[in-house]
């Protein structure tokens, strides 16, 4: 198939990276080499780009496209087709992930350091070593740290003649501005919530009924609506956290209702930690030389110590992923009790609590539900401030109730 097919709902992004595709094969293929570092002149094509939009809108996934599409071979590209055939061995290996290549960098941690990003402006030096381009694909741009940031941008500004970067952020705002300034912008925006419905049901083999009710309950995220669909878990979690509106009319259920989100973000985490970490600790331990009783040799206690760190770090994010997405579905519930109070012809979202919608809608002003709504985003801003996740889960609970 294409490598665009799974691009839901962003058909003017779509077009100008096929055009990019298209232009970027010219040049190589005519030996064409930048001449400055702004992109190259009188091309759709650059050197830099940044994939920005909402949760769910698909940055990652437009990022790994366009890096297929300016790998591929297909001889039909030749005769005038575009770049991006999705069944040569260009964008098969870049799409799965073992093109060399193609780097796709993606972190568990917090964030991403200069140790980090100083590797991969070295690997971008390179020439490509088997495809067309050198490309880096950074899912988590927002991640990187201040002197992270400031590594890569040398290389943003210096590249070399057949590197590409592909970064990834949310929102202009959470890159320096010195890297946006030099980088192409493409801003995604959330699917439709049909368009979503139709891939899970074409790519995932999910029925059509139970997809439209994922698509519509996470608002066009893809990735939370395949998740909804197909994880029982994550359907009972959601649950949970939307019976907490009915739960926060005393002090006691505020309480008792912050604690269960908490207990279960950390459930989460401790869930990944048991798949991952021993597995890491063992393989670093026998690559260490560990005797067969488990004694580590001299001089290994800080290799040891390091990968403790980073598995504590990745326990931290995963408990905050798993916070916010509650956060989030929360969000979204307080959104349609103010679609209901203010007679909107938006749609619901949460259709299967619509008894408990109605019920918070009539006893409750619109002016209350926004104040709640600005709770939830409060408690969102807390825990990026790295504020205690019980002590900001706890004030916002207490918030809900007097909203």
């Amino acid at each position: 198939m294409p490598v665009w097919d799974d691009l839901v709902g962003q058909d003017r992004v779509q077009t100008q990276l096929a055009a990019a595709a298209r232009d970027a094969d010219a040049l190589v293929t005519a030996h064409t080499e930048r001449t400055s570092t702004d992109g190259m002149p009188k091309s759709a094509m650059t050197h830099a780009w940044l994939f920005t939009g909402p949760p769910g809108s698909g940055r990652s996934t437009a990022a790994r496209a366009f890096a297929a599409a300016l790998q591929c071979v297909s001889p039909d590209r030749a005769l005038g087709g575009v770049p991006g055939c999705g069944f040569c061995e260009g964008c098969h290996t870049a799409l799965v992930g073992t093109h060399a290549d193609v780097e796709v960098v993606r972190t568990d941690q917090l964030s991403i350091g200069v140790k980090e990003t100083r590797e991969l402006v070295r690997r971008a030096q390179l020439s490509p070593a088997v495809g067309r381009w050198q490309v880096i694909v950074m899912e988590d741009a927002d991640r990187l740290t201040e002197g992270a940031g400031n590594v890569l941008l040398k290389a943003v500004e210096e590249p070399a003649p057949r590197t590409v970067w592909l970064l990834c952020a949310p929102s202009l705002e959470d890159v320096l501005p010195t890297i946006r300034s030099r980088c192409r912008n493409l801003t995604l925006r959330t699917p439709p919530v049909e368009a979503v419905a139709d891939i899970l049901v074409r790519r995932d083999g999910i029925e059509p009924q139970a997809a439209m009710d994922a698509a519509r309950a996470t608002q066009g995220h893809i990735g939370r609506a395949r998740r909804l669909a197909t994880d029982e878990r994550a359907r009972a979690r959601r649950a949970a956290v939307l019976r907490m509106p009915l739960r926060v009319e005393e002090i006691g259920g505020c309480l008792k209702s912050a604690q269960e989100l908490i207990d279960a973000a950390t459930e989460d985490a401790k869930e990944v930690a048991e798949g991952t970490d021993t597995k890491e600790t063992e393989d670093l331990k026998a690559a260490l030389g560990a005797s067969a009783g488990g004694r580590m040799p001299r001089g290994t206690a800080g290799a040891m110590k390091e990968l403790a760190d980073r598995q504590k770090r990745r326990s931290t994010r995963t408990q905050r992923d798993t916070l916010d997405l509650a956060l989030t579905d929360l969000t979204g519930f307080y959104r349609d009790v103010l679609a209901l109070q203010l007679r909107s012809k938006v749609a619901i979202a949460n259709e299967d609590v619509r008894d408990s919608l109605d019920r918070i809608a009539l006893s409750s002003s619109p002016e209350s539900t926004l104040r709640r709504i600005e709770a939830i985003t409060a408690c969102r801003q807390a825990l990026d401030r790295n504020v205690a996740p019980l002590l900001a889960v706890e004030a916002m609970a207490v918030s809900l109730r007097a909203g």
